[in-house]
């Protein structure tokens, strides 16, 4: 039987079902308090990609009618309805989840956020006194009128209209302004114990800056102050035929600030009037807009609270990798045999020890690596400058459309061509998604390859986040195939016939498919079949086809073993 359009789950639809999952968390009363709170907040961050990047992208296809190449046939326009309708009930539940539940938990533990109806006498003076020296020192409140229109809003950002009656300093009856607030200033302010009445007390910026709006205007009379917050379209769009990439990126990172607008929020309680008028600013209708009842910039609530470790999980500590034995060398190790690191139950830290190991022994001639994500104050790229410095071959792929590092990762790359690394920036058109480091060392029976592969970054904080793999090894068909990959990122020529690596977009495809249609002939013959698989996601369509081909003939032809 052929899969049909209804086999087919959307992917835009799936996130948001991933969101409801993650929220669920913030509800689970066996998981520590704090936690549930991240939890929460987690999936504000995961909307605001959700929104950048995925409903721009249908947006865009509705813009230029391309009703094409969807495999479950959801055209644009319809998809955008469900998105929407989806999307206000989850955001929805998740502001009742903030204010009915985790809100008043977090009270009953001495965590407090104050609202502006229950600030005190000598809150209010504290409040006056941050807002003064703090504050309004780098706020710039910005008058609406002919010399003044409405102003560009960054992605993001906080901001707030304010409604004013009375006349200014040069006799103009100016009724609005935009009052931005920098991103510089923090979002959540603990209140000092001398005037907090909790163990723990926070206010929100917007709170002090609407407690003080009038300063901002004087001998006017702000009669109204509300929170906005615009989410733009923030995926890049580089030609293939540039001849610069990393300053094409530069120049398209600061458009990303201003793309085309996907999302209005703004609270509950700003009236009809001016939510219209900020919908018709950013050309949005009423489906992209959003009420919440509470700060429309949720994420920025993230705060650690280093006192209180009963509200949080036990720190985890990572299984100690038996086979790896920091006291030995640990290219011997690798010659008597592999090591499967299972991120993040292991740690990087195998992976860390042999490339700093690399960057010091004078034996090691060259090292090459890509770099994805590495993280700011990355141990990997001091090892790779560390080595460069010292006069090996250092050779980096650094792949600068990595989303949302792209910034960080010219900086990468800027740092590893001064300490004297030959960097380069893959393929245009292609993304260096490959996890790879080859080391080559001189040794008695003469150059000795060792490599590592790994599913996920090198990155020490996603590897204690995410689930992945990495393979340490010096097998020589597996470092022979790694260099073939090197070869052909870095230099040119016809793709090499590779032993043991299957990698897109030469070698990858057409074996996935032919392993999985052997099992689906397995399951139609009797035989034992079985199928494995983990991705983030799968978006190809003929992958998609074959693996339901697959799941229908084992549902078909097999009986279900014990262990299923």
């Amino acid at each position: 039987m052929l899969p049909e359009p209804r086999h087919f789950l959307n992917r835009e639809l799936e996130l948001l079902n991933f969101q409801e999952r993650v929220l669920e968390q913030a509800l689970d009363t066996s998981v520590p308090l704090l936690e549930r709170m991240f939890f929460l907040l987690i999936v504000s961050s995961n909307l605001d990609e959700f929104f950048e990047i995925r409903v721009a992208g249908v947006i865009q296809k509705l813009s230029l009618s391309d009703d094409s190449g969807r495999p479950d046939q959801i055209i644009p326009s319809e998809l955008l309805k469900q998105i929407s309708e989806r999307a206000h009930q989850l955001i929805h539940r998740q502001y009742e989840v903030l204010n009915q539940s985790l809100l008043p938990e977090l009270k009953k533990q001495g965590i407090t956020y104050l609202k502006r109806q229950e600030i005190n006498k000598k809150q209010r003076a504290w409040m006056l006194d941050y807002f003064t020296h703090q504050v309004q020192p780098v706020l710039t409140p910005i008058s609406l009128d002919p010399a003044h229109p409405f102003p560009k809003v960054v992605n993001k950002s906080l901001h707030f209209i304010v409604e004013l009656e009375g006349k200014d300093a040069f006799g103009r009856a100016i009724n609005r302004a935009i009052v931005p607030a920098p991103r510089s200033l923090p979002r959540v302010i603990r209140v000092p114990d001398e005037v907090a009445t909790s163990q723990d007390q926070f206010v929100m910026l917007s709170a002090v800056i609407h407690e003080n709006i009038a300063l901002l205007f004087p001998g006017m009379k702000p009669i109204g102050c509300h929170q906005f917050r615009v989410t733009r379209n923030a995926d890049l769009q580089i030609d293939d035929d540039i001849d610069d990439l990393a300053k094409a990126l530069e120049g398209e990172l600061s458009s990303r600030r201003y793309g085309q607008a996907v999302r209005l929020e703004v609270t509950t309680n700003c009236p009809e009037h001016l939510y219209r008028y900020l919908l018709k600013q950013y050309d949005l209708t009423d489906s992209e807009l959003y009420r919440v009842d509470g700060p429309v910039n949720m994420t920025r609530l993230i705060t650690r609270f280093e006192g209180r470790p009963d509200l949080y999980f036990k720190p985890f500590e990572h299984a100690k990798l038996e086979e790896f034995d920091p006291r030995r060398s640990v290219f011997k190790i690798l010659r008597e045999r592999d090591l499967l690191i299972h991120h993040p139950f292991h740690s990087l830290e195998p992976f860390i020890h042999l490339l700093k190991k690399a960057a010091s022994d004078p034996k090691v001639l060259a090292i090459k690596q890509t770099i994805y994500r590495s993280g700011e104050h990355s141990e990997v790229i001091e090892a790779l400058c560390t080595a460069a410095r010292g006069g090996k071959e250092v050779t980096a792929v650094v792949e600068l459309r990595a989303r949302f590092d792209e910034g960080p990762n010219i900086e990468i790359a800027a740092r590893l061509q001064k300490a004297g690394a030959v960097v380069l920036y893959g393929v245009v058109g292609f993304k260096t998604h490959a996890k790879l480091c080859l080391i080559v060392r001189r040794e008695k029976q003469g150059l000795k390859r060792y490599a590592h592969l790994g599913t996920g970054n090198y990155h020490p904080g996603n590897a204690r986040a995410y689930t992945d793999y990495g393979l340490m090894t010096s097998n020589q068909q597996i470092t022979s195939d790694v260099h073939s990959v090197f070869q052909e990122l870095t230099g040119m020529g016809k793709e090499p016939v590779m032993s043991q690596i299957l990698h897109a977009p030469f070698h990858l495809h057409e074996p996935l498919i032919e392993l999985i249609n052997q099992e689906t002939l397995n399951a139609k013959a009797g035989k034992p079949a079985r199928i494995i698989i983990k991705v983030n996601a799968i978006t190809e369509e003929q992958l998609m086809r074959a693996l339901i081909q697959a799941s229908q003939a084992c549902l078909l032809y097999t009986s279900p073993s014990p262990r299923d």
